[in-house]
């Protein structure tokens, strides 16, 4: 049983869909990541949603999770498409990235 502090460590992969371009999107979004001592990284795709992988904590990314269903005061989430995927460790902080 490994009951190191990375065991609980996770990443989450999450395409949101709805009104979240244009309304600062990515901005509260990295915001709320290092809020809750993630790393990754945000992006506007170019069909209209925005992507966002996260690593770190499994509880922080659930809470993460929960707020990419609201998202920011302007933006409307009619949908978000997670998965769970293994952490590989690569990021030292949370950006804005431009695909």
């Amino acid at each position: 049983m490994n009951t190191s502090p990375s065991a609980d460590r996770a990443r989450l992969h999450a395409i949101v869909e709805g009104i979240v371009q244009g309304v600062n999107f990515r901005y509260y979004t990295v915001r709320r990541a290092r809020s809750l001592g993630l790393t990754g990284w945000v992006a506007n795709r170019w069909d209209g949603t925005v992507e966002t992988v996260a690593e770190g904590p499994r509880a922080a990314l659930q809470e993460f999770l929960g707020w990419l269903h609201e998202g920011p005061p302007a933006a409307h989430v009619t949908r978000v498409n997670a998965r769970w995927e293994e952490p590989t460790g690569e990021f030292t902080d949370f950006r804005i990235v431009y695909l």
